[in-house]
């Protein structure tokens, strides 16, 4: 007897194939609501990163001075693009993938891009690494910059971010801090004031909650976190760190925000950052070879984590066509190429495929009609902007924490043990922190890997396009001997 056919019941369900992929509406409204409180917290998380780093002007996103104005328009802009984006990839990519700004993406924006340039220069690069990305995909050449890069190093550069973000989170909640040696655990060795204490609690409740697969993990312990912290300073009235001058007046204060209730919770979405961006003028401001190494180390992260995000879904989601291909993955590319350049156009930086939505997947999301509600959420969660300045970095640095722990898991992939890989991983990885620049731990580990091929007898292993790049990092990194040479300096 052979298996009824699947008729759709509307042109609707044709589109989206909810029918065909044994779906049904509750399933993908169940979904759609889990993805977005699994990965939520970037409303808050992505504020707390491009909302308060300077440029080098001195000055915020949006050319302001005004730390809290800052990140309540990214707060509003980053709901307003996720919402948008997401939406559209449930609408043209048809999959139950979201969209939303890109963790590592952001921090490497918010602090190796906007400290050489202005916040527009920076979101000029962020714009035009979307639009070459779309052009690759379109002209099919992603998928060959996708084979050069060695599969090991791809991974490396993922631990290597993970590692950059928890350090940043360290850094943020003054578990560590500058110091002689280098580095200093607390306040003076020892950890002092109630803040540290929030930001360890935070931290051991998200630990806790990720490592049961609550879903809303992060979300929850940020929001934990805080209601903590909000008790705390109702009690002890800890107080900022910094004084008016912005110099350290106490030390075991609290990190950006005092965490106290907002005088309204509801405000219209200040949607100012909206095409703040200057195409060009990083090149001016950093040079070209520079300007250039920047816009492929932002691709190269865009590159790698779509590709792998959407294979995974589709596994996990049993989603695979016969011939092991992604549904409609060009669609997919397209929208999140897309994605990419309207992040930096909105100023909130590269936005990308979300891992997180395999909980959607998880809840029976099988169709682009799980981001659709997605992406409505996102677009509500914009007129609630005001309940970011009530959270200071004790209680969302553990997000960060976590979210790099998440991100280094990817070192299982990586064979230490082979010396030839080894090594451009392990320096690609230990670099990235080290120097607060993922753009010198990709280049040394592309340089590093081109040298050892080249004197182990294995240059027919490069790709032409590894050439290419690993010679375009090393004349970065020799960018100050050159210039002495020819009397530029």
């Amino acid at each position: 007897m052979s298996a009824p056919t699947l008729t759709p019941t509307s042109g609707f369900d044709r589109w989206f194939q909810l029918t065909a992929r044994g779906s049904t509406y509750g399933r993908e409204v169940r979904g759609g609501l889990v993805t977005f409180f699994t990965m939520a917290y970037i409303v808050v998380l992505n504020p707390l990163i491009i909302g308060t780093a300077k440029d080098v002007n001195g000055l915020f996103v949006g050319g302001t001075d005004d730390v809290v104005k800052a990140i309540t328009m990214v707060s509003a802009a980053t709901a307003l693009m996720a919402g948008l984006l997401t939406i559209l990839m449930g609408a043209i990519g048809r999959f139950p993938i979201a969209i939303a700004a890109g963790l590592g993406l952001n921090g490497f924006v918010a602090y190796t891009l906007a400290p050489q340039m202005t916040w527009a220069d920076a979101m000029g690069l962020v714009v035009i690494e979307g639009i070459v990305i779309l052009l690759l995909v379109l002209t099919g050449l992603r998928s060959a910059v996708f084979v050069a890069v060695p599969e090991q190093l791809k991974y490396a550069i993922g631990v290597g971010i993970g590692l950059f973000i928890t350090i940043i989170g360290l850094v943020d909640a003054g578990i560590v801090r500058p110091g002689v040696p280098l580095v200093t655990f607390g306040v003076f060795g020892e950890l002092q004031g109630w803040p540290i204490f929030v930001f360890v609690v935070g931290l051991l409740i998200t630990a806790v909650l990720v490592a049961r697969k609550t879903k809303g993990a992060i979300l929850i312990g940020i929001v934990a976190t805080t209601i903590l912290a909000m008790v705390v300073e109702a009690v002890a009235n800890v107080g900022p760190k910094t004084g008016a001058d912005g110099s350290i007046a106490n030390p075991t204060g609290w990190g950006l925000n005092v965490p106290r209730v907002p005088d309204q919770l509801i405000s219209t979405p200040d949607l100012g950052l909206l095409g703040q961006f200057n195409l060009f003028g990083s090149f001016q401001a950093i040079g070209v070879v520079a300007a250039l190494l920047a816009i492929f180390s932002l691709m190269l992260s865009d590159f790698f984590d779509t590709m792998g995000t959407a294979f995974g879904l589709a596994t996990e989601g049993d989603l695979l066509e016969e011939d092991g291909q992604i549904p409609h993955f060009e669609s997919i590319l397209v929208v999140d190429s897309i994605a990419a350049a309207a992040g930096g156009a909105a100023s909130v930086s590269s936005n990308t495929s979300y891992i997180e939505s395999a909980s959607g997947i998880g809840e029976g999301a099988r169709t682009g009609i799980a981001s659709l509600v997605t992406g409505g959420l996102f677009l509500i969660a914009m007129f609630f902007s005001p309940l970011v300045t009530v959270i200071p970095y004790e209680a969302a640095s553990p997000a960060l924490v976590i979210v790099g722990f998440l991100m280094m898991t990817q070192i299982r992939h990586i064979d230490f043990t082979d010396y030839e890989i080894g090594i451009p991983a392990f320096l690609t990885i230990s670099l990235m922190p080290f120097t607060y620049s993922i753009t010198i731990g990709i280049g040394a580990g592309f340089v590093s890997w081109l040298v050892i091929k080249i004197f182990t007898g294995k240059i027919r292993e490069i790709h032409w396009l590894m050439w290419v790049v690993s010679l375009a990092f090393l004349f970065y990194f020799a960018i100050y001997p050159v210039e002495v040479l020819f009397g530029v300096k």
